[in-house]
């Protein structure tokens, strides 16, 4: 099962519904990755909580501007059959800037304008705009 694509899946109908949040289990990566959409303003909130039987979860609260949400589009670009790297030189720019992709790599999990600035390449998660 592709953990990564069901917690992009789960997003992307909650924003389709019009959900405040959405409760997801818990894992590092979808952690990490939910605290860069919080630091790039994609989404408002992220917390881990425990369900009744003690299991990890992770709430995240979507954002919304006038009714709209923050997320047009959210995408998974290398999955588990086929993974997508790409070096420094040819990361991928979203929406003409004003999106970001998410990338795993030696440094923990970046964006591509981190990965830029660092000048190192990697896995190529998702895209956000």
């Amino acid at each position: 099962m592709d953990m990564i694509g069901n917690f992009l899946t789960c997003i992307r109908n909650a924003i389709q519904r019009s959900k405040p949040f959405v409760v997801v289990p818990y894992s590092r990566i979808k952690h990490q990755m939910a605290d860069i959409l919080q630091s790039e303003g994609f989404i408002r909130n992220v917390q881990v909580s425990e369900d009744e039987r003690q299991h990890k979860q992770l709430v995240v609260t979507l954002r919304y501007v006038d009714g709209e949400s923050a997320i047009h589009a959210i995408t998974r670009i290398s999955t588990p059959g086929r993974p997508v790297y790409e070096g420094s030189s040819n990361l991928p720019s979203i929406a003409g800037g004003f999106g970001i992709a998410i990338l795993s790599t030696n440094r923990g999990i970046i964006t591509n304008k981190q990965a830029r600035e660092f000048g190192i390449g990697g896995e190529v998660l998702c895209s956000v705009w």
